[in-house]
């Protein structure tokens, strides 16, 4: 099934676009939860994973997709990246989609390796075998058409999706993304280039599996960007920790309530270390990120299009 139908039909049956970072740090961890395992590279990989599958858990029945942020697991090498494979594999049984971020990018042999690895198959003594078994990935779309069309013709194949980063959330994205090149912001050619890419790629639902990684922390581009890319599916990080709110990400969203999924990790995630939080739940850490996940909801049900999911989901 094509990626952006998978997704959507996600997105109305738990009537939310939220979806949920897991980006595990042994020092942001709790601490009653760090004491029951090893101090070694396999203890603190294993820790990765018990909190992992713990956040599965609680947000599974609440939200359609999950985000790996592959960094915080490779940094403890291959216990760490065996964490993140069986956490991502523990999500997909929980019934959640699962995205990769880990912006990979390459031309050629090497991109179709990245590829292979996370969306696709690779060869196994006489058979073929998944790697990852992702849904979707981030993809760089710095080299050129010569680095995505290697992603795009996997992805295509398999029916996973990719976000290609076009307007991200950090400060200083404008240092290379707002530069003027005829006439047009970088940012600008990145999505123009986009939307030829993915039109031949889109599904029943009219989105393609080819999306947008395009940041709430700069509204005004987002909504322009909505405009330009009709059919393109929106992954939307920083809301919450990094400032965006949800009326920064009501642009994001077609009529429905579809075409974006809003990412939210440490505000979610870690939500047990704020201090009303803790006075609530205690070490009950679980219990914070639940009721930090349905705040989320709330909110955007509220102040986005988004509640018309909720609504539908209900029915």
């Amino acid at each position: 099934m094509h990626f952006a139908d998978r997704l959507n039909a996600a997105v109305k049956r738990v009537g939310t676009p939220i979806c949920v970072g897991i980006d595990p740090r042994p020092e942001d961890l709790p601490p009653q939860f760090l004491d029951n395992f090893p101090g070694d590279r396999p203890g603190v990989a294993e820790s990765l994973r018990v909190f992992g599958d713990g956040v599965v858990d609680v947000v599974a029945p609440l939200v359609p997709i999950v985000k790996f942020q592959a960094a915080f697991y490779e940094a403890y090498g291959p216990e760490g990246v065996a964490a993140l494979h069986a956490t991502a594999q523990y999500a997909q049984s929980k019934g959640l989609l699962v995205l990769i971020d880990g912006k990979r990018n390459d031309i050629g042999s090497t991109a179709d390796a990245y590829a292979r690895a996370y969306l696709g198959k690779v060869p196994v003594g006489e058979q073929f075998e998944p790697s990852w078994h992702a849904d979707g990935l981030t993809v760089n779309p710095y080299l050129g058409s010569d680095g995505i069309s290697p992603f795009v013709k996997v992805a295509a194949r398999e029916g996973k999706g990719l976000y290609v980063l076009v307007r991200t959330s950090n400060a200083s994205a404008g240092e290379f993304q707002d530069l003027i090149a005829d006439g047009k912001a970088i940012y600008q050619h990145v999505a123009a280039r986009l939307a030829q890419w993915a039109e031949p790629y889109r599904g029943a639902s009219g989105y393609s599996l080819l999306g947008a990684v395009v940041g709430a922390t700069y509204p005004d581009q987002l909504a322009e960007l909505r405009a330009t890319l009709p059919g393109i599916p929106f992954l939307v990080p920083g809301y919450g920790t990094q400032g965006g709110s949800s009326k920064d990400v009501a642009p994001a969203f077609d009529a429905d309530g579809l075409g974006a999924i809003i990412n939210n990790s440490r505000g979610l995630t870690y939500a047990y270390s704020r201090p009303a939080a803790h006075a609530k739940h205690g070490a009950n850490w679980q219990a914070a990120i639940e009721a930090a996940v349905l705040d989320m909801l709330e909110d955007l049900a509220a102040n986005t299009n988004a509640g018309k999911l909720r609504t539908q989901a209900a029915e």
